[in-house]
Formats: structure tokens, C-alpha cells, sequence
């Protein structure tokens, strides 16, 4: 699929409290589709899906999270899910004027897409999450006969995991340059084995690990992970421990080596209005750039009542 080329599309800034979010808007006035980027992303995974979105008659919505890209690091330091949501709430509802969106998410954003969903209410109409962490559901999971995630353990494709959130001032200061922090988030794109094979080019692993050549954007975003081992305490609760009542379209890029298979099964019960979970192959944990063919079909036809 044809990539856009980087100054495609023109960033916005919005001040939301005492932080500077930038954002891509295209397509104005049609129904609001809000993306939201995960981790080691920033809003250039989606440049597949900007164009093609906005021309299927969605106004296409898509932040840099707080610490990410061109947004500004948090002043409090503060990068928790909530944070997140609140920020995205504040820039589709207060800053653009929209009462209701739909969502559209993978990774730490689907996190943020499922809270924001339930810190709102009414706010998020339809939400299409993939490759993502799912609710807590240890009982209805258990009931539905998939066993306890902890009982596979931790393997060594998670090593970057544990780094980040129990030693994230180490790792951070061993990552000096900005050659040797491109190349610790190009190895995501790589051999780390999160895509399918050859989905990204040299080119554009350049492209998306420009923006954590800056150190303290870099640390930054370890903090989502020191706030998942309870290193980092979060202010506000993450609503991510009861079943999901939204109409939602489940997808999984069954090349992903770090969200497991048994993401399907789970998903069935943790979302009780959905479709799916549909399995995308040649998609990986990044969908939405690997498959943007498919997934931007699916929005277009899922959503056509909206647009």
C-alpha cells in the first residue's frame, strides 16, 4: 500500500490545561473517528488510514499522546491512562466540539479508548480495538475455561517489558544518542517479531522512530509501563476490571509476538456488544499500518451508518 509522504497532512496544537497536544484533523464535519496510537508509536502509524478515512466521510481525529511526537512532555510528569483519556476527551469535546466520537485503537491506546469509553459516558458511540491489553476478568475468564495468563510466566520476548518499568532511568541512560534510541525502537519493527515480515521498509522504520531520537520523549514513555507494574502509582483508577457493554469491532494480527492468541478468546468475554474478534492475517501488532487495506474497509462498512 502506498505510504503518504511525511508532510501529507498538516499537525494541529490544542492547549488542554497546561500541556500543548498536537493532533491531525482531516476531513472536517463528518462524524468524528477518533485514532489513538500505542507504544513505541506516535501518530505516523496511521498516516495508511488519515486520507482513506477521511474520503470515506469521517473526520478523522488523531492525537499525539501526552510525552509522544509532537505533543508536549506532561509538567506533573504524569502520563497514566487516565491522563491520556482525559486529554483526548478534552481535545474531541471541548477543543473541536463534538458531543459523541468513535474510537479507533491498538496497544496503550486501546487502553485509553476502553477507559475513555467508561470515564465518559455517552462520549464514545463504537470503538474498534486490536492487539491490545484486555479487562482484568480473571473469574469470567477462568469460567470460559482459559487459563490464568500468570500461568504462562513471563518469556523473554518480554525482556523490554521489565526493563522499562522496573529500570527505566537505566535503560534510558544507557540509550545517550539519538542513533542508539532510534535503534532500540526500530528493533520493535524488526526482530522483536511485533509485524509480520517485511511489512515495514527501511524507510519507514526511519520514519517512525524519528520522533524518540529525544531522550526525555523516550523516558517518557517508558512511565506506561512502570505504571502497569505498580512502579509508578496512578491518581485516578483505570476502568479496565468489568466487561465492555460498547458496540465495538474486535480485530487480532496474529503475527504479533507480544499480545498472545488467546487475545480472541478473551475478548469474547470481556466485550458484550461486539463483532468478532476477527483474525487479520499478514497483520502483526501494528494493524493498522500492516493491513490498513483491511481495516480501513472494515471502519468504512461498520461505520457506514455514522458517516
Amino acid at each position: 500500500m502506498t505510504t503518504p509522504p511525511p508532510d501529507a497532512f498538516r499537525v494541529h496544537h490544542a492547549e488542554i490545561g497546561d500541556i500543548r497536544i498536537a493532533y491531525l484533523r482531516e476531513g472536517t464535519g463528518g462524524f468524528p473517528l477518533l485514532l489513538l496510537h500505542g507504544y513505541p508509536e506516535t501518530k505516523r502509524i496511521w498516516w495508511r488510514n488519515v486520507r482513506p478515512l477521511a474520503e470515506a466521510g469521517f473526520e478523522v481525529i488523531v492525537p499525539d499522546l501526552r510525552g509522544f511526537g509532537d505533543s508536549d512532555l506532561a509538567r506533573d510528569d504524569r502520563y497514566d491512562v487516565a491522563a491520556h483519556a482525559r486529554d483526548a476527551h478534552a481535545l474531541v469535546h471541548d477543543v473541536l466540539g463534538h458531543a459523541q466520537c468513535a474510537t479507533v485503537s491498538g496497544d496503550l491506546g486501546g487502553v485509553v479508548a476502553q477507559d475513555l469509553g467508561f470515564r465518559f459516558p455517552g462520549f464514545v458511540r463504537w470503538q474498534c480495538i486490536f492487539n491490545t491489553v484486555l479487562p482484568f476478568l480473571a473469574q469470567d475468564y477462568a469460567a470460559a475455561g482459559i487459563p490464568d495468563a500468570r500461568e504462562r510466566g513471563i518469556g523473554p520476548e518480554a525482556d523490554y517489558f521489565m526493563r522499562q518499568a522496573t529500570d527505566a532511568d537505566g535503560l534510558a541512560a544507557e540509550l545517550d544518542t539519538p542513533a542508539r534510541r532510534r535503534a532500540y525502537i526500530a528493533d520493535f519493527y524488526g526482530h522483536r517479531f511485533w509485524a509480520a515480515p517485511r511489512t515495514f521498509s527501511r524507510d519507514d522504520v526511519d520514519f517512525m522512530t524519528e520522533p524518540f531520537a529525544d531522550g526525555a520523549k523516550l523516558r517518557a514513555s517508558f512511565a506506561n509501563y512502570e505504571y502497569a507494574t505498580g512502579n509508578r502509582v496512578a491518581p485516578e483508577m483505570v476502568h479496565l476490571f468489568e466487561k465492555n457493554p460498547l458496540p465495538t469491532l474486535l480485530l487480532y494480527g496474529p503475527e504479533d509476538h507480544v499480545v498472545p492468541r488467546d487475545f480472541v478468546a478473551r475478548a469474547e468475554v470481556a466485550f458484550t456488544e461486539r463483532i468478532g474478534p476477527l483474525v487479520v492475517p499478514g497483520a502483526g501488532h501494528f494493524l493498522q499500518w500492516e493491513r490498513a487495506d483491511v481495516l480501513n474497509q472494515a471502519l468504512k462498512h461498520f461505520l457506514h451508518g455514522m458517516r
